[in-house]
């Protein structure tokens, strides 16, 4: 079905008085036809990686598949993917899903990403046919915007007080009321304990100087980026205490020490980002490894995963708090899912790392305040602008 004949279709149904049913079945024959993959330049932390994928009605979606690293992985996994599933209904999400299953273990983050891109760009093609927002597939909405805070890590080259607090003063005005930083990064993993405890010293005097930026009304967090041995995981949250954290993320990678650390916190514990598939999550919030659940859109496997981890969470009054450094493609797609969600929290999102974001879609990025407001608009609400796209493509 090519799109005039889908679009008949539909303007025949419509004047028909077929409000249900009718519509239905033609949305039902639109087929999957092939993809585009493009490849942004961003900045040293890797490039953005966003699909838009194609059907046989003309129509077109966008997923994300950027993971802060090599993006070439990722990018032929979707090419593969896609051209294997060519001709399949947009509506066959779970028999897709376990075309792929049983590549997950051998080629882990290329496949998540790949699959995670792949199911929101179908999301997106199915809120279109059947002319609904992407939340209204995902039990509907319970509010209007998602509150944003800005990840300033990503963006501070200068890893200094000065360097941390000039993206912070930035960040606050631009409206941003909670920020996130991870001054422990570059962490001498074999240095000698005084070696460590220096650049903990240097990662605490830069977070401090921050929340002087941040005052008493704004949130700091902290992504510790899983550096820390259990001892060394104590020490920083007793040193953190006094900044008053929204929360401290990632402390170490062990299971056991994160369950340790959530039930012996000084503060609000998040983690989860690396994880795929409710398979992963269920572990880890049943063993209870952290207070707020952190699954990624672009690589915990989409938006119906996401969902379904944040029901798990929510039965044991975890809250969830999406991680996302992101383009507007990725956190949109997060954004339709967080608006159905009763433990929704607070989303990531990258400040500083393009200055060019908001126009990558049109209509523009709806951020204001720290806000980003979900539209109404069928599917995810966006198309690429292709002029800010072409000129960001990676030569």
């Amino acid at each position: 079905m090519n799109r005039r004949e889908f679009l008949a279709a539909a303007a025949s149904a419509a004047a028909l008085g077929c409000a249900g049913p009718e519509p239905d079945r033609y949305a039902r024959g639109v087929k999957i036809s092939g993809v585009e993959v493009f490849e942004l330049e961003v900045n040293e932390r890797g490039p953005w990686v966003i699909i838009r994928i194609q059907t046989d009605a003309g129509v077109t979606g966008l997923g994300d598949a950027s993971h802060s690293g090599r993006g070439e992985p990722a990018m032929a996994k979707v090419k593969e993917y896609v051209e294997r599933i060519e001709g399949w209904s947009i509506f066959d999400l779970e028999k897709i899903k376990q075309e792929f299953a049983s590549e997950w273990a051998e080629h882990k983050r290329a496949t998540s990403c790949a699959w995670s891109a792949i199911e929101q760009a179908l999301f997106d093609v199915q809120g279109q046919v059947l002319g609904v927002p992407c939340y209204e597939l995902l039990g509907g909405k319970l509010f209007d915007q998602v509150r944003n805070y800005a990840n300033i890590n990503r963006g501070t080259l200068d890893r200094t007080p000065a360097g941390f607090v000039k993206n912070a003063e930035s960040a606050v005005e631009y409206g941003f009321d909670a920020l996130k930083m991870a001054s422990f990064d570059g962490m001498p993993r074999n240095g000698s304990a005084a070696e460590r405890e220096a650049h903990i010293q240097l990662g605490y005097e830069c977070a401090a100087a921050v929340r002087e930026v941040l005052g008493p009304d704004r949130d700091l967090l902290i992504d510790a980026h899983n550096q820390f041995s259990k001892e060394e995981g104590v020490a920083l949250m007793e040193r953190l205490q006094p900044l008053r954290l929204y929360w401290l993320e990632e402390i170490s990678r062990p299971y056991e020490l994160m369950s340790y650390y959530t039930a012996n916190s000084l503060m609000p514990i998040a983690g989860g980002e690396s994880l795929y598939m409710l398979d992963q999550f269920a572990p880890y919030i049943l063993q209870r490894c952290a207070h707020i659940l952190m699954p990624d859109v672009k690589y915990c496997g989409g938006m119906r995963e996401l969902k379904r981890i944040s029901v798990l969470g929510e039965t044991e009054g975890m809250q969830t708090s999406p991680h996302g450094p992101a383009t507007p493609i990725g956190n949109m797609s997060a954004a339709h899912v967080c608006v159905t969600m009763k433990h929704f929290g607070v989303l990531e999102f990258s400040h500083s790392d393009a200055p060019w974001r908001t126009e990558l879609v049109d209509p523009p990025e709806p951020m204001a305040n720290g806000r980003l407001t979900v539209p109404d608009t069928p599917g995810l609400g966006y198309k690429l602008n292709e002029k800010t796209l072409q000129s960001r493509l990676v030569a």
